[in-house]
């Protein structure tokens, strides 16, 4: 069969060092939309945190269930994604995560007559139930575009394309909502009608974002629809009448068993947590540390992400030079530093450390991502469900740490969290470079 699949690969115009099959960059670009698109839906989420605090009077445990309803969706809908994968191919499960993510996009709509919190908790799950169907299938398939020698970068190019969208969430958030909620000293001492037409108003700023996200997803769902989208793999198993008979047996098993997946997925749980936690919390961390006023906070979450997206492209570069892993306990062991420094110096200094996180956190989940999928094969695509799955990190953290910061009273103690979270990345990236199977996954060269 892989000589097979090798003949095919060849027919797709594939060279060793390329980092797309030539017939497939039109399709690569197109799944590249994809990849911003969510980034723009996960990031408004995390400024909907501070919202919905402010608009529902809810403690950081409370709001932090925004995240838990996000991430969780994610965890829930990673192996039936699996399944359409594995029956219908990338393209169907790209096409049906966008889908459901333009329906929960629109969801928002009668969420916003309702005026609940459990109205906007359900679109929001609806919309991440989406995006995980279109995450566990378009990240795969980012690695399926071209010989695997190049597979960890090239799914490094088409995820820095999702802080690029992360960036227009939040930018989104800061220009459309927080600058024109209603201020708490409006707001106070409000009952009956006129605490609920406040809240009818803020609660219509989170619509129109939603909204617009909504019809981009249909509009990048059309564009797909009509496009002919087949990896060599797929083109092979069409030909021989369906995958190989044995593909799906005893997969969890064989994953499981799998060290350097295993230890992946765990690596990825942890790297998510830490990911949200550092950014469900810069807003909050600048207001209580600092002082600053919700909207002016919200800068330095944008600052963070900007950070993010730059680091992206320069990791991109870099993983063309150097051993994806060797980067990763480069960058997870600095994050850890700036964490612990965020909690010490509970001042500007800390801030900034804390805002810088994010350049760490920029190779992580595309170089684990593709680490732990190196030379799965049939596996593939149940394994790249359980690397989903681990965004429930995500999930189930951040309602921790809130519950924590609550506890405590402290925003900067909070970060220690994130500071465990990128010490379990690190002992991941060590535990690959220890072993030779990890010397043999390759990038491909800079250039291409």
């Amino acid at each position: 069969m892989t000589s097979d699949v090798n003949q095919t690969k060849t027919e797709f115009g594939s060279e060793n060092n390329s980092l797309v099959f030539p017939s497939l960059k039109i399709p690569f670009i197109l799944l590249v939309t994809c990849f911003a698109a969510w980034g723009s839906a996960a990031n408004l989420s995390e400024v909907m945190v501070g919202v919905f605090r402010k608009v529902f009077d809810m403690n950081y445990f409370q709001s932090a269930l925004v995240t838990f309803a996000y991430y969780g969706a994610y965890f829930l809908l990673a192996i039936p994604a699996a399944f359409i994968n594995k029956r219908y191919g990338y393209k169907t499960g790209v096409l049906t995560g966008l889908g459901l993510a333009a329906i929960g996009g629109f969801l928002f709509l009668p969420a916003s007559w309702t005026l609940t919190y459990g109205a906007f908790l359900a679109a929001l799950f609806v919309l991440a139930a989406g995006l995980s169907i279109l995450e566990t299938s378009a990240n795969p398939f980012v690695l399926a575009m071209g010989p695997e020698e190049t597979g960890t970068r090239r799914l490094n190019l088409a995820q820095s394309f999702n802080p690029v969208g992360a960036n227009l969430g939040v930018l989104m958030g800061l220009v459309l909502i927080l600058p024109n909620l209603t201020k708490d000293a409006d707001r106070a001492g409000l009952t009956g009608e006129a605490l609920r037409a406040t809240q009818e108003y803020d609660l219509g700023l989170v619509l129109r974002p939603y909204l617009g996200i909504a019809t981009v997803l249909v509009i990048i769902w059309v564009l797909i629809f009509f496009r002919k989208m087949e990896t060599p793999l797929e083109v092979h198993e069409h030909e021989v009448g369906g995958a190989h008979p044995h593909a799906g047996k005893g997969v969890f098993g064989r994953l499981l068993k799998n060290r350097h997946y295993s230890f992946g997925v765990v690596a990825q749980f942890f790297n998510i947590a830490a990911q949200v936690a550092t950014w469900s919390f810069t807003i909050l961390y600048a207001e209580q540390v600092m002082g600053y006023d919700a909207t002016t906070a919200g800068y330095f979450l944008q600052a963070s992400l900007i950070l993010f997206l730059i680091s992206r492209f320069v990791m991109f570069y870099l993983l063309g030079k150097f051993r994806p892993t060797r980067l990763l306990l480069v960058m997870a062991t600095s994050g850890v530093v700036l964490a612990l420094i965020g909690v010490v110096s509970q001042n500007i200094i800390g801030l900034i450390a804390i805002v810088c996180i994010s350049a760490s956190l920029s190779l992580m989940f595309p170089t684990i991502y593709g680490v732990a999928l190196h030379g799965l094969g049939d596996d593939t695509k149940f394994g790249a469900a359980g690397l989903v799955m681990a965004i429930l990190g995500g999930a189930l953290i951040p309602p921790l740490q809130g519950a924590f910061v609550d506890a405590t009273g402290s925003q900067a103690l909070g970060f220690l969290i994130v500071a465990f979270g990128l010490a379990v990345v690190a002992a991941y990236a060590l535990f690959d470079l220890k072993t030779n199977r990890g010397a043999n996954v390759t990038v491909g060269p800079a250039s291409h």
